[in-house]
């Protein structure tokens, strides 16, 4: 599956509900804040060891994929409401941040 064909299946899914009109900048944005928190709130108290072991409990693994496919869902969605195409503006992003922070010479 493309991000393209993700896309295209968000969209069908909301308009099937009639979700457009709940799915505002402002509501997704939200929506996406919620679901990073979510994220946040399962490494919280753990220890850096704990936290790099997140897939050693299959209950954590189970909810740390879920909430990152929350955010990425929530996030591809924004982006469609926005017009904004992820992967430019990711790959316009990691350019930029290139030349602000060159490699360490070696």
């Amino acid at each position: 599956m493309t991000l393209e064909d993700l896309t295209q299946r968000l969209r069908d899914f909301a308009a099937a509900r009639d979700w457009e009109p709940f799915h505002t900048p402002k509501n997704l944005t939200m929506a996406l804040s919620g679901e990073v928190g979510e994220l946040i709130a399962l490494f919280q108290w753990l220890t850096p060891e704990e936290a790099a072991n997140w897939r050693a409990d299959p209950a954590q693994e189970f909810n740390v994929q879920d909430e990152i496919a929350d955010v990425t869902l929530y996030l591809v969605r924004l982006a469609d409401v926005l017009g904004i195409d992820l992967l430019e503006a990711a790959n316009a992003k990691v350019d930029r941040n290139e030349k602000r922070f060159p490699p360490l010479a070696r």
